[in-house]
This record gives C-alpha cells, sequence and structure tokens, in this order.
C-alpha cells in the first residue's frame, strides 16, 4: 500500500525551496494578469476571450458581416467603376443584379474590429484627459481578406438604434481596418478623422500610426495625453456644436479636411433604407452627410 503519511518534514529543504518558488512564479503572473486587467482600456480583451469585450452586441456585428446581404452589397461595390470625379461628380446608381458576386475572386469579410475617435467633449478641453474621457467607439470596420479586381475595401457598421450594428457604408482601401487592428492588449487605437491621423494610446502616452498624426502631433512621434488634448482643443474648441462653424454645415464641429489621400481613396457606397438604396459617389460629402445625420 502507498504510504499517504506527511512528508514535509523529510522533505530535502532545497526541493521544499523549489516548490515555494515555483508557486511563488505562478502567484506573481496571476497577480500581474489581474493588474493588467485593471489598469489597461476597458476595451482591450484578453485575446483568448471569443468575443471582445469592449464592443456590444458584438456577435450581431459578426453576423452582419457574414450576411449574404453585405457580401452582396459588397460585391456590388466592387464591380463599380470608382468616380474619377472625385466629390463634385455625379452620383452613379449601383446597379440590380440577380447574382453580384457571381464571377468574382472568393474572398471573405474578417471579423469586424472597434472604430474609436475623440469625443467632442475631449476636444472642448471640458473632459478629463483620460482614455475613457478622450475617445469613445462610433463603429465597427472590416476589410477584406484579399484584394478583388484590384480593389481593397472596408466595409463600415454603424449602430442600430436599440442593439445591434447595420451596414453603413463600403469605402475604398483598407488603411481604416488596418489601423484599428492594431490595437492590442493594454493599447487602445483611435482616430481624428478631421486630419485622417490615427493614433495609439499606451496608458496615458499618444503616439502616432501615420503622417497625419505626426503632423497633428507638431511633427512629434509622441505625446502624453494632456498635451494632446491642447493639441486638439486649438483645433476644434471654437469649431463644436452651436459654434458658426458648426452652423455651417459640418457635423459634431469637425470638418473633414480633404486631403490628396481622401480624393484617392474615400469613395463611399451607402446603405439607405433597403439594400436597394444604394449610391457611389466621393466619400468626403457624403461621409459629411451621414455624420451629421448620425448626431443630429
Amino acid at each position: 500500500m502507498r504510504d499517504t503519511s506527511d512528508t514535509s518534514d523529510t522533505e530535502p529543504s532545497g526541493r521544499r525551496a523549489n516548490r515555494r518558488i515555483s508557486r511563488l512564479s505562478t502567484v506573481i503572473a496571476l497577480s500581474t494578469s489581474a493588474l493588467l486587467s485593471v489598469v489597461g482600456p476597458t476595451h482591450a480583451a484578453p485575446a483568448k476571450d471569443p468575443l471582445p469585450a469592449d464592443i456590444p452586441d458584438y456577435q450581431a456585428a459578426l453576423n452582419a458581416v457574414k450576411s449574404a446581404d453585405v457580401r452582396n452589397t459588397v460585391c456590388r461595390f466592387l464591380r463599380t467603376p470608382v468616380p474619377t470625379d472625385g466629390a463634385g461628380g455625379p452620383v452613379q446608381t449601383i446597379p440590380e443584379t440577380a447574382e453580384p458576386c457571381q464571377g468574382l475572386p472568393v474572398f471573405t469579410i474578417k471579423d469586424p474590429v472597434a472604430l474609436n475617435e475623440i469625443t467632442p467633449a475631449f476636444a472642448a478641453g471640458t473632459a478629463q484627459a483620460l482614455p475613457a474621457k478622450a475617445v469613445k467607439l462610433t463603429g465597427l470596420v472590416s476589410s477584406l481578406s484579399t484584394t478583388v479586381n484590384g480593389r481593397d475595401a472596408t466595409v463600415m457598421l454603424a449602430p442600430t438604434h436599440g442593439g445591434g450594428w447595420h451596414l453603413a457604408a463600403v469605402r475604398d482601401g483598407d488603411s481604416d481596418a488596418a489601423y484599428a487592428g492594431k490595437a492590442t492588449v493594454g493599447t487602445l487605437v483611435f482616430t481624428e478623422p478631421q486630419i485622417r491621423g490615427w493614433y495609439q494610446l499606451k496608458l496615458l502616452t499618444v503616439e502616432a500610426l501615420n503622417d497625419q498624426a505626426r503632423q497633428g502631433l507638431g511633427g512629434r512621434a509622441s505625446v502624453s495625453l494632456s498635451d494632446y488634448q491642447k493639441l486638439v482643443k486649438a483645433r476644434y474648441a471654437d469649431k463644436l456644436p452651436g459654434s458658426d462653424y458648426d452652423t455651417k454645415g459640418y457635423s459634431s464641429g469637425y470638418g473633414l479636411q480633404r486631403t490628396q489621400d481622401d480624393a484617392s481613396s474615400s469613395t463611399l457606397l451607402l446603405a439607405g433604407g433597403s439594400s436597394t438604396a444604394l449610391v457611389l459617389a466621393g466619400g468626403a460629402a457624403l461621409l459629411l452627410r451621414r455624420r451629421r445625420a448620425s448626431t443630429g
């Protein structure tokens, strides 16, 4: 019979010490994990979680991008030539076809990621320079698994009143989804859409992810969140809702400043009340109207 008596008194001291070190290492690892979950931005769910904890109704978002309606909309978008006249060009109606994806290369729409933007209160300087006050979730973006007919595309989802997500637009290019996807556990990625700047927030440090963001930081690679607030306050505090700037037609006091990048890659396909209410035109003007309607 196996002896089950306590052998702690006879166990060699070296072995007992090793066991204590092993237990201590486990405790430290668990404590570190718990600490990261507390101090990290609330959007950063552990990689093992099946659904992001920061995105409400995420399963509805997955269902949307995997649906036949959204896929068919993307296919119709990819079949329609990009307008060459920019935002001032004529609106093109996308024709309905029985099999819009027929003949196109096989592709899938990736799982959507969070699209975070700076908040008006943060830009006004009235909100604290804290991650939860500085940025908010405004939508979701997905890219395609492969280039189709030489084009990349981004699927943009907007929250549905009462819960869930719906298709808001399909946009040429995949830079939005690429930048948004750079978020990692313990970091937050957000955009300053007025200048097309993308940033990564690490604790209370804002780091530029593209050239527009570096310009927005005065040529610096990174600044503190409080210093970044001073910069955006100088840019937008007099352009918030109710200001003269706002009454001239810009939503939320934010005017999309068209850049050369916008002119070539901001084409949008807007989804209206039904799948047949689809138009293709230069993206900046349509995005501006969509943002104003969503905040009005």
